[in-house]
């Protein structure tokens, strides 16, 4: 139409490499920590292009800051796939959500004021709704969300980024637990920490919190 012969609009329309590589990165970062892809499963930077439309070098960079974070391992032959995490792995990043997730929430309760209680009160319902659909996937994207509303008023940006690569490395594997813990009610020890925040209650909030990130992820490696 209108600017069909004008060549520079179609150059400006070309995202920058910049931008395709942060797109791609962010994208795939989301759907590794809400588990949508599998533990082990296997990527290729040809497939990752093909999938976002862009070129080998954006895939390229996405996959090399990906494996930084421990959200997907490379082997010496090159192949690319999401991290099969051991028992003992499991319990190791378990310990680091009972010592890091509790400090959040208490530097969150001075400001944990109505709405945001109100506001995770809505996460908590949005968390019944897709359990009552079987979505997996929106379980844990929500469940995540409950928790990073929270700890985003800890005003603590480094330990929430510490937070967040757990959840990454943890996101395939989440996925398999959702599986084993058939829920079908959302998690109660959320309703805990919304009593003790409305409380004002720190060290029942500390508990709830542990026993909320923890409890779950034992059952794996039984």
């Amino acid at each position: 139409m209108l600017f069909q012969n004008r060549p520079e609009t179609a150059l400006s329309q070309t995202p920058p490499a910049g931008a395709a590589h942060d797109r791609v990165y962010r994208t795939l970062r989301s759907q590794i920590m809400h588990g949508e892809l599998s533990p082990g499963q296997s990527l290729t930077l040809r497939g990752i292009g093909k999938s976002f439309d862009v070129s080998m070098t954006p895939a390229r960079e996405s996959v090399r800051r990906l494996v930084a974070e421990g959200a997907l391992t490379l082997s010496a032959s090159g192949r690319i796939t999401t991290p099969e995490i051991s028992a003992e792995r499991i319990e190791e990043l378990a310990a680091v959500r009972a010592l890091l997730e509790p400090e959040l929430a208490s530097r969150a309760l001075p400001r944990a004021h109505i709405a945001l209680i109100e506001r995770l009160e809505a996460i908590q319902r949005s968390i019944g709704q897709v359990i009552a659909a079987g979505d997996s996937v929106g379980y844990i994207r929500t469940n995540l969300e409950f928790h990073r509303t929270l700890y985003l008023r800890a005003q603590a940006p480094a330990m929430l980024a510490i937070a967040e690569t757990v959840w990454l490395q943890l996101g395939p594997t989440m996925r398999s637990l959702y599986g084993r813990l058939r829920k079908t009610e959302p998690p109660r020890h959320h309703t805990m920490i919304l009593a003790a925040l409305k409380a004002g209650d720190e060290p029942a909030l500390r508990l709830a919190v542990r026993m909320d990130v923890t409890q779950g992820l034992r059952m794996l490696t039984r």
